[in-house]
């Protein structure tokens, strides 16, 4: 009987236990709990602690984040009012304020939530872009852009009971196909540009040539012309000397004029004359020299 008793003691216990087990549950700080009664919503507790619910598959409890959460989109395809298309990757931040909705609306599944979201964002990528130059995108106005698709995102995610709290672009870049035209294009305009500059030194370098080498004939020019007054110069000054020792001793000078052509005459060791013995040429040698009309001419 005692161990009858006290093994009916110990299943009590367990029932008693289980059924505790089975009509307890905790809800922590992270998140939100429905507690679903035949398939209908029963009530939503969004405070933490630890809750009562009917036993076994009467009452069951659906539990739902409560945190900022975030979904990563890549590869979005935009494009831009000149045409141009581009591939955007966003990050959307969101948090569920709608437990009833979003259980009734998405069956409380992140993924089905997701899918709507990423279909709306999409659509309203592509909106905000096709307004907006590239340049645009990449300047201050891109915070504007970005809120401008947050707040296209709200009224239908509010629909499923979530709220997009942001909306980040992480990347924007030129389809790939796209991409290595403007490569090409830049690559022509660089080459372009850098044509015209060697075109524009080019040309002032003939310039400066063109300018150097008529300063270069001018200067030539008045050197010679000053080389040929002070030579003229100097011949005045030359023979304003020799006449003037002409007139102090004209046989002397005579002399030295003849001896100058001598010299100059008898250069070199097979030079030849052909003259008479008493050509005037040779009156110094004969003993003529110093009588009247013997004189030998200026220059010989």
């Amino acid at each position: 009987m005692k161990r009858l008793f006290r093994t009916s003691v110990l299943v009590l216990v367990g029932i008693a236990a289980l059924v505790a087990y089975t009509c307890t549950f905790v809800v922590d700080e992270r998140e939100q709990a429905l507690v679903v009664r035949f398939g209908k919503i029963d009530r939503t507790i969004t405070e933490p602690g630890l809750y009562f619910k009917l036993p076994f598959v009467v009452d069951q409890v659906i539990y739902i984040d409560d945190r900022i959460l975030f979904f990563e989109t890549s590869d979005k395809p935009v494009q831009v009012i000149d045409s141009r298309r581009y591939l955007v990757d966003t990050i959307t931040m969101f948090r569920i304020v709608d437990s009833t909705r979003f259980r009734e609306s998405v069956q409380a599944s992140l993924s089905r939530a997701r899918d709507r979201i990423d279909t709306r964002l999409e659509a309203a990528l592509k909106a905000t872009y096709g307004r907006r130059t590239f340049e645009e995108a990449l300047s201050e106005k891109r915070g504007e852009m970005m809120r401008e698709i947050r707040d296209s995102l709200r009224p239908q995610a509010r629909d499923i009971g979530i709220e997009i709290v942001d909306v980040r672009v992480r990347r924007m870049d030129l389809l790939p196909e796209v991409l290595r035209s403007t490569y090409d294009r830049m690559s022509a305009e660089r080459l372009a540009e850098a044509a015209e500059i060697r075109a524009v030194g080019t040309e002032r370098s003939l310039q400066i040539r063109a300018q150097a080498d008529r300063q270069a004939v001018v200067l030539v020019a008045e050197a010679q012309r000053d080389a040929e007054i002070i030579r003229g110069e100097g011949e005045a000054k030359r023979n304003g000397i020799f006449a003037s020792a002409f007139q102090q001793n004209p046989e002397f000078f005579a002399f030295y004029r003849s001896m100058k052509a001598y010299a100059n005459s008898l250069q070199g060791s097979d030079t030849t004359f052909v003259l008479s013995p008493d050509s005037e040429f040779f009156e110094y040698f004969s003993g003529r020299a110093g009588t009247p009309g013997n004189q030998p001419a200026a220059g010989e």
